[in-house]
C-alpha cells in the first residue's frame, strides 16, 4: 500500500520527508533497540519507534525502510527532521499508540 494512503486513512501527520509519500508499505516493524532493527527489519518496512533522534534516520535509510512513524505525539527533534529530508526518508507523527498503529496496519493487511 503506498504510504499517501496510510497518511490519509490514520491522519498521519508528515513531519519530513515527504518526498517519499509514494513509497510502498510491505510490512510493519515495531522496535526502540537500533541494533535489533538493523538485525530485523526489512526494506519497505513502516518502523514505529518512540526513539528521535538522527540515528533513527540512518538506519532506515541503510534497510531502505519506507518511513519511520513515532507514536504517541512524542515531539520529534529539529536535527531528525533535517536529516530526514536530506535522506528523503519520510517521518510521520501521529497521536495513536505502538499498539493502536500496529492494529490499523493489521487490519489494513499489511504486515500480515
Amino acid at each position: 500500500m503506498k504510504l499517501r494512503d496510510i497518511c490519509e486513512k490514520l491522519n498521519l501527520k508528515v513531519a519530513a520527508g515527504g518526498n517519499g509519500l509514494e513509497n510502498d508499505i510491505t510490512g510493519v516493524y515495531i522496535c526502540d533497540l537500533l541494533s535489533w532493527v538493523m538485525s530485523h527489519a526489512q526494506k519497505g518496512d513502516a518502523w514505529i519507534t518512540v526513539m528521535t533522534h538522527s540515528n533513527v534516520i540512518a538506519v532506515a535509510s541503510l534497510l531502505e525502510l519506507g518511513c519511520i512513524i513515532v507514536p504517541e505525539g512524542i515531539e520529534i527533534d529539529e536535527d531528525t527532521i533535517v536529516k530526514a529530508d536530506e535522506e528523503n526518508i519520510p517521518v510521520l507523527s501521529c497521536s495513536l499508540s505502538a499498539y493502536q498503529l500496529a492494529t490499523a496496519f493489521n487490519e489494513m493487511g499489511i504486515g500480515k
